[in-house]
């Protein structure tokens, strides 16, 4: 997939959040693999990996809360379709 480049910044804060989240998200994901190697229960390891599936939801959710909230304004304001257009077709690949 291309990289899409923005016109305008997010705030530091909103970074630091999303780079957290997804810190924590690795480090989960690093444990469940602890527990593959360790030969764990199996339903354990399902457990666990739907935590990591929400915890991914919940980190999309707050990018596509931000996107409307920042970038899809900004999009509108500059009569960007292309921005209104890559959201949708982002959204289509995350909710395959």
């Amino acid at each position: 997939m291309k990289d899409l480049v923005h016109s305008h910044h997010h705030s530091n804060k909103h970074i630091k959040a999303i780079s957290n989240r997804l810190s924590r998200t690795i480090g989960h994901l690093e444990s469940v693999k602890r527990m593959v190697e360790m030969d764990k229960d199996c339903s354990e390891i399902l457990i666990q990996l739907a935590a990591i599936k929400g915890e991914v939801n919940n980190t999309a959710k707050a990018i596509l809360k931000e996107h409307l909230a920042h970038c899809m304004i900004h999009f509108v304001l500059e009569k960007d379709e292309q921005g209104i257009e890559d959201l949708n077709k982002a959204i289509d690949m995350f909710m395959k």
